[in-house]
């Protein structure tokens, strides 16, 4: 057990050592931010990025809920 431990540890070691420092923007949002004539706002991309974000959160949220009343909510109504 402790050899699968240590191997465990060798291996996180080794893949944080490869991450390399990356840019966290696409080409496209680049390109409009550094373009002076576009007008575009930096804070209206940032805005725009936490709404595409925020949908599938929402959306996996709302069926978990949905799941759970499924599962939960007939065993409250059959013990009245």
């Amino acid at each position: 057990m402790r050899i699968n431990t240590i191997k465990l540890l060798l291996v996180a070691v080794f893949l944080i050592g490869l991450t390399s420092d990356v840019q966290a923007q696409c080409a496209m949002c680049r390109a409009a931010l550094e373009s002076e004539e576009s007008g575009v706002l930096p804070e209206a991309v940032n805005d725009g990025i936490v709404y595409l974000m925020a949908i599938p959160y929402i959306l996996v949220a709302t069926i978990g809920y949905a799941i759970y009343r499924l599962k939960y909510g007939k065993k409250k109504n059959e013990s009245k």
